[in-house]
């Protein structure tokens, strides 16, 4: 393979500029959560995936669609207008997940420069100004529509992961930004940040379980649900669908990059 000239240096230092949200000059490779690939090294010369890790990523967006289409479906289907803030519930928290799936899928697997800058740009997006939105406005909509009902809150066991997932989720994005914003400022910076981001990326795989877990109990066992739409319908949608989506995600991890000791 030729060796890389000066400016292609110069560019893949650039776009690994990129994953420092603030944009200084001065930040470096050293700040970053990924190993910077030298001119020469394995890691630059590899290829980023591995056999059936395309299957995989069909998979797991194939199965998170049906997910949602099956929840939206539901919902348009059983006139929403009469169900006051209820339905903004499903519909943000099936897209959440959604785009976390993709965003995860965005960074499985990335080897070099160029589609680490990218793919972390794309994680970002999808996660920050998409999923962590719509799950926390899918949160407040359920919370206000049990307010003007007077229900109980937490009182089911959807209720109570969802609680532990939305306060997790929290963490999740403290956690991912700040060992990268700034240079990892938050987390002073240079491989003391470098080193929390192995943490983030663990406590996103146990995470999405969990996340899938909740959408199982609502959507499979929710009094709602269950009297709206037909069995073989739910265990498509909250137990087929999450579970392919699930050992789709876990197929396309790199099990050599989560070294914690």
């Amino acid at each position: 393979m030729p060796e890389q000239t000066s400016d292609e240096l110069a560019e893949s230092e650039e776009h690994y500029r990129l994953l420092d949200a603030s944009g200084h000059p001065e930040t470096s490779a050293e700040h970053l959560p990924f190993p910077t690939p030298t001119m020469g090294s394995e890691s630059a010369n590899k290829s980023e995936e591995r056999r059936g890790d395309k299957l995989a990523a069909y998979g797991a967006l194939a199965s998170i669609l049906v997910f949602i289409c099956i929840t939206w479906f539901t919902v348009f289907t059983n006139n929403p207008t009469s169900l006051g803030w209820f339905p903004v519930h499903p519909l943000l928290q099936s897209l959440g997940i959604g785009c976390f799936t993709y965003g995860i899928l965005t960074l499985q697997p990335t080897a070099h420069p160029k589609s680490k800058a990218a793919g972390l740009r794309r994680h970002q997006i999808t996660m920050l100004a998409v999923g962590f939105p719509c799950i926390a406005l899918g949160t407040l909509a359920i919370e206000i529509q049990k307010f003007i009902r007077g229900h109980n809150h937490f009182a089911t066991w959807h209720g109570i992961f969802g609680f532990v997932s939305v306060g997790w989720l929290v963490g999740q994005v403290i956690l991912g930004g700040g060992s990268v914003w700034y240079g990892g400022a938050a987390f002073g910076g240079g491989m003391k940040a470098k080193k929390l981001w192995k943490y983030h990326r663990l406590s996103g795989y146990v995470l999405f379980p969990l996340l899938l877990i909740t959408a199982h109990l609502g959507g499979a066992w929710s009094t709602w649900v269950t009297s709206h739409s037909q069995p073989v319908v739910r265990f498509v949608g909250y137990t087929l669908a999450p579970i392919v989506a699930l050992f789709a995600i876990y197929a396309r991890v790199r099990i050599s990059k989560m070294k914690f000791f």
